[in-house]
């Protein structure tokens, strides 16, 4: 089957186009924070022309425990991330929990994103699609890889085929994740472009009692060999500290270190898509 384009304001998405990136912290702290770290993405991509989606979340509904911080709400959050968009000129991503919430995002943001626990909520994805935007839907924890393919076509019921199916990782056991990359190609065959996110892949989900703990150090390793599998995107998230982020820091990357990993991901990609 042949995979469709999918377009992020004038970035294509999918068959041979280089991989993009969807990063940025994985929540929102404030303004400031957002503009300084679009700042240092927007720097570790120019060397290699990379073209990236900044990410963050206005709200991270389903936190581990009621005691953590769940970010700066939908009002607050798509202000940031609408001026992020304007002063930068990038496209935009965030989490929606709720079907109410799509339309709303959908004025601000460019890409929705579904998170895994909520990727068969048919109301949620009728919503989304319903919106035109582009959705990455996440794969659930739970999902076999050809599952997606359901996903998908509750989004594109609406007439909407504007998806990216998103792999993070299938639950082993208790509170780790492994990541078969049997996978990548396996959700490709839906004719949607696959985007894998090295950063929910290394998470240990409850893993510290309160909240998730992660191995941040094999984050590139799961990248590169979804660069060499073939995919058409990347999902890393990333921190100036992440060991005092308020959310995700085991798994996220210094952002001083982006630079460098993002080359060499690039690498690995375009000898994929060489061949």
């Amino acid at each position: 089957m042949s995979q469709k384009i999918v377009k992020i304001r004038d970035t294509e998405v999918g068959g041979d186009n280089p991989i993009f990136l969807i990063t940025g912290p994985c929540q929102l702290e404030s303004l400031e924070h957002a503009r300084m770290m679009a700042e240092k993405i927007a720097e570790a991509c120019e060397p290699t022309n990379t073209r990236f989606v900044f990410k963050a979340s206005y709200d991270k509904a389903n936190r581990s425990s009621i005691g953590t911080q769940r970010g700066l709400g939908v009002e607050k959050g798509l202000q940031i991330l609408g001026d992020i968009a304007r002063e930068f000129d990038v496209p935009v991503i965030t989490d929606v929990h709720e079907p109410s919430h799509c339309a709303i995002a959908a004025e601000v943001v460019d890409v929705l994103q579904i998170p895994a626990f909520l990727c068969r909520q048919t109301d949620l994805l009728v919503a989304a699609g319903e919106t035109g935007k582009v959705i990455n839907v996440k794969k659930g924890q739970f999902l076999a890889p050809w599952d997606m393919g359901n996903v998908a076509a509750k989004i594109a019921s609406t007439g909407n085929e504007n998806i990216m199916l998103c792999e993070r990782g299938t639950s082993f056991g208790y509170n780790t994740l492994v990541t078969d990359f049997r996978g990548l190609p396996t959700m490709a065959e839906t004719g949607y472009p696959v985007v894998f996110d090295a950063t929910h892949s290394v998470q240990q989900p409850g893993g510290k009692g309160n909240s998730s703990g992660g191995q941040r150090e094999f984050a590139p390793v799961l990248a590169r060999a979804a660069c060499a599998v073939g995919v058409g995107g990347l999902f890393i998230e990333t921190h100036e500290d992440p060991d005092n982020a308020p959310s995700d820091g085991p798994n996220m990357i210094p952002v001083d270190q982006m630079a460098d990993l993002i080359a060499n991901l690039r690498a690995f990609d375009a000898l994929n898509k060489a061949g």
